[in-house]
């Protein structure tokens, strides 16, 4: 009980200090190896979690608390580590929920829209535009020809973003 103790707070501590991912490999490091793992194993965790899909915090989560404890030492690092950013999503959710029908906040967001359309165009400048030489990036031009006409066909999203991606394929050799 007090190793499934130990590596949830192990892994609550961490994500309480650090941001999630590859940040929070090095604190990690100084506070598993040799209290719950070895170098081989951390490396091994590390490892494992680069290669496979998903968030590398939980994985690697897992991975030692399995290594420490089976399936319940995996439980308590995997609780450890999403405890933090679950109680901030729920404490801005409910920041947000109350603000929202706020008049500042209608006029925050107002305020904003303007901002942001001013920098999605500045985007679009610069990836129409080659830095350098001031030329037209034709590339950028064909795909922003047909997100226009797949707007203005009201195109299913899905559509356009497989026919984007196979787009880029050939485009972007």
């Amino acid at each position: 009980m007090a190793q499934l103790l130990g590596l949830f707070w192990l892994f609550l501590k961490v994500n309480l200090l650090s941001t999630s991912g590859l940040a929070s490999v090095g604190l990690l490091h100084q506070e598993a190896v040799g209290k719950f793992v070895t170098e081989g194993q951390f490396i091994q965790a590390v490892s494992f979690s680069s290669v496979l899909p998903g968030s590398d915090a939980l994985q690697m989560a897992m991975f030692i608390g399995f290594r420490v404890g089976g399936l319940l030492g995996a439980l308590a690092a995997l609780l450890g580590s999403i405890l933090p950013p679950t109680v901030l999503m729920l404490g801005v959710v409910t920041i947000l929920h109350r603000l929202r029908r706020d008049a500042w906040m209608s006029r925050f967001v107002e305020g904003l829209t303007p901002a942001i359309a001013v920098l999605m165009i500045y985007v679009a400048w610069k990836l129409l535009f080659n830095g350098e030489d001031g030329l037209i990036n034709w590339q950028m031009m064909v795909l922003a020809f047909v997100s226009l006409a797949a707007f203005i066909f009201d195109a299913p999203p899905p559509l356009v973003l497989v026919d984007a991606g196979v787009a880029g394929v050939f485009l972007f050799k």
